[in-house]
């Protein structure tokens, strides 16, 4: 990646508004497939990539052509990395509405709040393909490694719109439903990897992966205290005016940051302006491109042409749990805290609503002092470990060093979640709300870390990737539902999480590194 984008011309051009330079780019030598193909080992250092490669780019004349590549200023990357983590809030954000409706829907449509449970969460979530939060993405991907990122991800949101409108509005249950999709849960990682180079991509990753990981709890934050005092329509009529603005926004200022960088010609464009740009966003051009990318065949099997890797699958394994268990805290807690003693703590619906505002706060410095150090290792800690990953190597990246982030954040997040099971066993506020934000501050430096390797591992499937870790994290995370409040009912609120703290743990043991 830093060979073949010569990165020396790139960070000095990068400072000026929409520069272009002249890029020599070797026929011999295809860097991002020796990439892949070294599972992850960048090399970064020039001279050692002259050891390992000899001569190249503008170094030997003869072998190289020269192609004219427009390099995208800060502004307009952050503008992109914005768009894409308020997109990422939209689907957990719309599905955890039900959490905070769903008395208010059970009355409404004269049934069962069970009955509620399953329709906005668990059903939309892993069987509806492709509207589920756990399918969906890999049907997204699909569509986007042939489409580009741009349309696929403008329709989805825009069917995704006009579906919580309809729930908005029904008039009975029969025709109450949602598509909560995913597609902005997979694109991000596509984005990232797209616009930032090597060195910023953790980084980013640490902000964009915040979003869809905060957006559960804020609309049970939000609409619990709305949904006490009107009806659950507002809440689910203000869902769609965010959603609105999300459209919006990607309509107007996001651009398509797929670059077919592989081709040695592209179609000439048939149209130039606004009406290219329209072109763009609805599909036209990316329709028009399909044949000169990836075909069918390869589209189909790719996620399973990753799943298959022993370094893909204990690593997602892994997350699962990571993952999956604070879903499960996410979608029982409300049980345990509205439940009267001496199953729970008998809050009432505001204390509820304000008790989801603890793993938000996690995310923000002026809460908690746990956001301090949560900030502190997901900002620099991955710089720290890549750049001694690069030293003691001699000039090469190794992807297992990102696995180290995990190292720090398991001892949190066995901190977090004992502390989260005595503070339920034992009815305890403080332990309660200490544990859930501590948790969540390791469950976020987690996941960074986890989509950093797993990318770089495979610097051509992002999308798969970020599916297939989507996937493993909802199917993991809404199964723990069904079990937890019933076994944290016979044995112990600590003894369940313990449990699963002790999983997680024996997981992150099997999958360690070994690099240094």
């Amino acid at each position: 990646m830093a060979l073949e984008d010569v990165d020396s011309q790139r960070q000095q051009s990068e400072t000026k508004a929409d520069d272009s330079v002249e890029v020599d780019v070797t026929d011999e030598l295809d860097f991002v497939a020796y990439y892949e193909q070294a599972s992850g080992r960048l090399v970064v250092d020039p001279e050692q990539a002259k050891v390992e490669f000899g001569e190249f780019s503008g170094l030997s004349p003869p072998t190289t052509r020269t192609i004219r590549k427009t390099l995208w200023t800060d502004f307009r990357k952050t503008m992109h990395l914005i768009i894409i983590t308020m997109s990422a809030v939209i689907p957990d954000f719309d599905s955890g509405i039900g959490i905070a409706s769903i008395f208010g829907l059970a009355q409404t449509y004269d049934t069962t709040s069970g009955v509620i449970n399953d329709l906005t969460s668990n059903l939309l979530k892993l069987e509806h393909l492709p509207s589920g939060l756990g399918w969906g993405g890999i049907f997204w991907v699909m569509l986007m490694r042939r489409y580009g990122r741009l349309p696929v991800l403008f329709w989805s949101q825009l069917f995704a719109l006009a579906f919580l409108i309809g729930a908005t509005l029904a008039p009975n249950l029969a025709t109450f439903a949602g598509i909560h999709t995913t597609c902005p849960q997979v694109t991000g990682l596509y984005v990232v990897t797209d616009i930032f180079p090597f060195h910023l991509q953790a980084r980013k990753l640490n902000i964009w992966t915040s979003g869809f990981v905060i957006s559960p709890f804020l609309s049970p934050f939000v609409f619990g205290f709305l949904v006490a005092r009107v009806s659950w329509r507002w809440a689910y009529g203000i869902g769609s005016i965010y959603s609105a603005i999300v459209l919006f926004l990607i309509a107007f200022f996001m651009e398509e940051t797929m670059y077919d960088r592989r081709l040695i010609s592209k179609p000439p464009r048939t149209s130039t302006g606004l009406r290219y740009r329209f072109e763009t966003l609805i599909g036209v051009t990316g329709y028009m491109m399909a044949e000169y990318r990836s075909r069918w065949s390869e589209v189909l099997f790719a996620s399973l042409d990753v799943a298959w890797r022993p370094q893909f699958f204990f690593v997602v394994l892994f997350e699962a749990l990571v993952f999956g268990f604070s879903i499960g805290v996410n979608t029982t807690n409300v049980v345990f805290m509205g439940s009267p003693p001496p199953v729970g703590f008998g809050f009432s619906q505001y204390a509820v609503a304000g008790a989801y505002a603890t793993p938000i706060a996690s995310f923000f410095p002026i809460y908690e002092v746990a956001v301090l150090f949560g900030e502190f290792i997901g900002r620099h800690v991955n710089d720290f470990i890549m750049n001694l990953n690069i030293r003691k190597n001699g000039g090469f990246f190794e992807a297992e060093s990102r696995l180290w982030t995990c190292y720090l954040a398991m001892p949190l997040y066995i901190c977090g979640f004992l502390t989260l099971g005595a503070g339920i066993q034992n009815l305890s506020e403080a332990a309660l709300i200490m544990g859930w934000g501590i948790a969540f501050v390791a469950i976020t430096l987690n996941t960074v870390a986890v989509y950093a390797y797993c990318s770089d591992c495979f610097p051509r499937r992002a999308g798969e990737v970020s599916a297939l870790l989507n996937f493993a994290r909802s199917v993991g995370g809404f199964a723990v539902a069904y079990f937890q409040v019933p076994w944290a009912t016979k044995s112990g609120a600590l003894t369940v999480f313990g449990v699963e703290a002790a999983q997680v743990i024996l997981l992150d043991t099997l999958e360690a590194p070994d690099v240094f």
